[in-house]
């Protein structure tokens, strides 16, 4: 089965169809769904869809585009989700210095905060990385980190992508992969260790060809899927048995 491994069925783009979208995916065989939160309203709203699906699980964060205004208390709160059923990671978290959307010594003061509740509690960490290559690793070079970690939407370059695999870190491929000028990421996809792949569909973003334009949906994690096999010169069904279970080990999901 698929596994779409980051989606965001919480946002309003799913609330006038988000039960057909669901089953839609149920009936492409898309066996499981995790729903990052991306601040403390987004998680309650994917804790409770989680609730309503058997395919469907959902992780705590707070997006580093929400990083300013964040205090202690709000964080607790969005973290004592983690105890709710169907619960599977903390993320999404991470930094983001492409959009600025808030003050970078916020990003990080709340990315180091997702961190360290992760590893405390020893949860899976679900990291968004963009324009921030250089202090994400420096941060990981000098704290002490969860046992599991994940890069969601990966588009680093061939230097990031050797020190994940140094370090023993999982990479998650979007519908990037399909997209024609999409050189870096397709490069990466030859490189990385088949044990440490996930995909995702980052729904309603990034919908692959051949429905680039549209809102994108689980059910087209797919096309993601299929471009990597043609990529690697493997099988879907291949690949799926391998990056599947890699997706269920780390969620910690019996499939």
């Amino acid at each position: 089965m698929f596994f779409d491994t980051h989606c965001h069925l919480d946002f309003s783009d799913f609330d006038n169809d988000r039960e057909k979208i669901i089953k839609q995916a149920m009936d492409e065989n898309i066996g499981l769904i995790i729903n990052p939160g991306v601040d403390l309203i987004s998680t309650k709203k994917a804790s409770e869809i989680a609730k309503q699906f058997d395919i469907v699980y959902f992780a705590c964060g707070i997006h580093p585009h929400n990083a300013d205004g964040i205090n202690d208390e709000l964080f607790d709160e969005c973290m004592k989700l983690a105890g709710e059923r169907k619960f599977v990671g903390i993320g999404e978290t991470g930094l983001d210095f492409f959009y600025n959307n808030s003050d970078a010594a916020a990003q990080i003061k709340l990315f180091r905060k997702h961190i360290n509740f992760a590893r405390n509690n020893n949860f899976p960490l679900i990291v968004h990385q963009r324009n921030a290559q250089s202090a994400i690793m420096e941060i990981f070079n000098e704290i002490k980190l969860p046992s599991k970690v994940v890069f969601h939407c990966f588009v680093g370059d061939e230097k990031f992508l050797d020190w994940t695999i140094q370090k023993g870190f999982y990479v998650s491929f979007t519908g990037i992969i399909t997209f024609n000028n999409a050189v870096s990421v397709k490069k990466t996809a030859e490189k990385v260790r088949l044990e440490r792949v996930f995909f995702e569909t980052d729904a309603p973003y990034l919908a692959p060809h051949p429905v680039r334009g549209k809102r994108n949906e689980p059910r087209f994690v797919r096309f993601i899927v299929e471009e990597f096999a043609k990529i690697r010169k493997m099988s879907v069904s291949d690949i799926l048995e391998i990056t599947t279970n890699n997706a269920s080990v780390f969620f910690n999901i019996s499939i």
